[in-house]
């Protein structure tokens, strides 16, 4: 790596020789402005305003412009005679937990590396005091013309340095927020929670700039002449209308791209431990026919109907049977006593007989 600052950490009397180098690089894809007639570039030129005539770099300089108008010049002499303690020194002001630092302050990320072998040693030292503290070390520096705030931290077995915007630099988000009167349900806030649990943890080094490489492979087929094809983006970004149905679908979308089962966010499940009636086979069949109306398949439907009338069919012949027992019962018991009744009378002797009073026996 190239460095691009050469300077010292200032760590109390402890000073360590230092060079800074980018931690980070750029993969966006630049372009260039042409004339739409005949493809040539487009360039800008450094005009002066008083006489119209193009300027070189050597030619131009610095200068502040005052709120009247009235122009300043400053030279880089000037600015090099400034006592800035940090033009070439990394000064250590303190330390904090990395929980002090608001991650809105973050900016540009840099490496250092010891500059020469003397400054192996106390690289290492506060490279150690880093680990064993668990804190990161805020210091100042000047890079590009500026003093800027920065934070020094340990990755792997290396110093790093994050550019941090100024306190003031950070602006405060007020008429930002929704209205205060909105109320999130806990029905909603547990499907929030399910679906963070779906999509799980982000695994950054799987990450990649897809719109990079579509702009990559644009370019590619326009230089070999070929077709570019056109993907319709479906659409999206439109209000939110039902925000329940839209975390259920959200919920089985991401349980399928993690290969489980999209039907599994509400299952309902039939009470054990009762006895099936007909009017509770009935019930089911109604509920049968509500799922299928919800989207079930219609072969369920008639399954159900057809299920429910074999269960009622046999109690009602049962019914009836036992109808007419009761029916044949009544005039067996009918027909008993009208025999009764109607019985002939005895005639003849034994009528007679039976007729016959008793004589009085004589007293005499």
């Amino acid at each position: 790596m190239r460095s691009i600052w050469n300077g010292a950490i200032s760590f109390g009397l402890v000073s360590i020789p230092v060079k800074l180098m980018n931690a980070t690089e750029n993969h966006s894809i630049s372009f260039r402005q042409i004339h739409l007639a005949d493809g040539g570039r487009i360039r800008y030129h450094k005009v002066c305003e008083l006489d119209e005539h193009e300027v070189t770099g050597a030619e131009t300089g610095k200068a502040f412009e005052d709120a009247d108008g009235t122009v300043i010049p400053v030279t880089d002499e000037d600015l090099a005679s400034l006592p800035l303690p940090t033009a070439k020194t990394i000064e250590i002001e303190g330390f904090v937990p990395a929980s002090a630092i608001d991650p809105l302050q973050l900016d540009s990320a840099y490496y250092l590396s010891a500059n020469g072998g003397p400054a192996a040693k106390p690289y290492a030292l506060l490279r150690e005091a880093l680990k064993r503290s668990e804190k990161v070390a805020v210091a100042k520096f000047a890079l590009r013309g500026r003093e800027r705030l920065g934070m020094l931290r340990v990755v792997d077995d290396v110093i790093a340095m994050h550019g941090l915007l100024w306190p003031d630099e950070i602006r405060t988000p007020e008429g930002i927020a929704p209205d205060a009167g909105i109320k999130v349900r806990d029905a909603e806030l547990d499907l929030a929670d399910t679906l963070m649990n779906t999509l799980g943890e982000a695994d950054l080094d799987t990450l990649h700039d897809d719109y990079r490489e579509a702009v990559e492979e644009l370019v590619a087929a326009k230089a070999a002449g070929e077709t570019v094809e056109t993907v319709e983006e479906e659409g999206g970004g439109g209000q939110v209308i039902d925000l329940m149905a839209a975390l259920e679908s959200s919920v089985r979308a991401a349980k399928e791209s993690h290969g489980g089962d999209g039907d599994e966010v509400a299952d309902v499940h039939p009470i054990k431990g009762r006895k099936k009636t007909g009017a509770k086979t009935a019930t089911g069949a109604s509920g049968a026919a509500k799922k299928t109306a919800s989207g079930k398949p219609a072969a369920k439907r008639t399954t159900a109907k057809k299920t429910a009338a074999e269960k009622t069919t046999p109690k009602k012949a049962t019914a009836k049977k036992t109808s007419a027992k009761r029916t044949t019962a009544k005039k067996t018991s009918a027909s008993k006593t009208a025999a009764k009744k109607t019985t002939p009378k005895t005639t003849g002797k034994a009528a007679g007989k039976r007729a016959a009073p008793s004589r009085p026996r004589s007293t005499a």
